[in-house]
């Protein structure tokens, strides 16, 4: 197939090197506000620089302003769209790019790259098929070795939204529940301009399924030893957890304890490289197949919404329930 590709920053950089070698695509088309970086990614991966909405199939890495446009004009043209998220800044604007994709039928594939993970799937297989007996307990983590760039904070919609949105998105995937209820807090340990913007560096929840089951979560932007992504459920037969591998960024307190002994993990990207890739090729097949959304317009809404309750509940200092924020 013939697949455009918008926007050539860091993930969409590597999305062209994916692409590029996947045996379904037989032309990739790029483009970038940067024409010199269009030209320089074309050049490397064998693409063309082109109008990529004259494609088979496009996929969006562009900055988040643009995304419901653009996700908007696919799906009027019928072309089958793979977006990074968010899909939107608000919810009133995801709401209106999911009416508009569903009403075209048009696939839409948003990159929560977790759901295409080893560990995530292994753990959500495992609960589907009873083997940690009933759920009483799901902990969420995502930190980062180092902050943002200041500029990034006051567009990035703060760490709920930016940062937790994928622990929201796992959470309902893995569990195949939906969240009633946010007690969201946060602090700032770290530089001034998380303040500034209205943001804050660490963050802490307490969120409730609606099937009573409590899931802590905590975040931070100043894990210096390493990115640290981590999901616990705890049953009455099992627990497991994803990410705890000889990479997690832990040390031992210990005598004798010698887990992990790797090297931590850098940043998100290569954490999750083959989640990526999987995901990518996921879309792929959908549109080669005609099979459905793996990750949906409304997958995302519905992780924007447990987002914005967080925020809610994190400037207002009470428990919100998620239905509270629906547009």
């Amino acid at each position: 197939m013939r697949v455009g590709l918008l926007g050539l920053g860091r993930i969409g950089a590597f999305h062209a090197v994916t692409l590029a070698a996947h045996p379904d695509v037989g032309e990739l088309v790029v483009w970038d506000a940067d024409e010199a970086r269009a030209a320089d990614v074309a050049a490397r991966v064998g693409g063309v620089v082109g109008d990529a909405f004259q494609t088979d199939a496009v996929v969006i890495a562009t900055p988040t302003s643009t995304h419901a446009e653009l996700i908007t004009r696919a799906c009027e043209a019928g072309i089958p769209v793979f977006c990074e998220k968010p899909v939107a800044p608000t919810i009133e604007e995801t709401v209106r790019v999911a009416e508009v994709a569903g009403r075209s039928g048009t696939l839409v594939h948003i990159g929560f790259q977790r759901r295409f993970d080893a560990g995530y799937a292994a753990a959500r297989a495992a609960l589907l098929a009873g083997e940690l007996g009933d759920l009483h307990r799901v902990h969420l983590l995502s930190a980062d070795p180092r902050p943002p760039d200041p500029a990034y904070i006051p567009l990035s919609g703060g760490i709920f939204r930016d940062c937790h949105i994928h622990d929201f998105d796992i959470l309902r995937w893995v569990t195949g529940r939906e969240v009633d209820t946010v007690y969201a807090t946060g602090a700032n340990r770290g530089a001034a301009f998380f303040a500034e913007a209205g943001d804050v560096d660490t963050s802490a929840a307490l969120l409730t399924l609606d099937d009573g089951t409590l899931v802590t979560l905590q975040g931070s932007r100043y894990n210096g030893a390493g990115y640290d992504v981590r999901m616990e459920l705890a049953g009455t037969l099992r627990t497991v957890a994803v990410g705890l591998d000889d990479r997690v960024p832990l040390t031992s307190a210990e005598p004798g304890a010698g887990f992990p002994g790797g090297e931590p993990w850098p940043d998100f990207g290569t954490r999750f490289e083959a989640a990526y890739v999987a995901g990518m090729a996921a879309f792929l097949a959908s549109v080669r197949d005609g099979g459905p959304s793996a990750s949906s317009v409304r997958d995302a809404l519905a992780a924007l919404r447990i987002a914005e309750a967080a925020e809610l509940s994190r400037r207002a200092g009470r428990p919100v329930k998620v239905v509270e924020v629906e547009a």
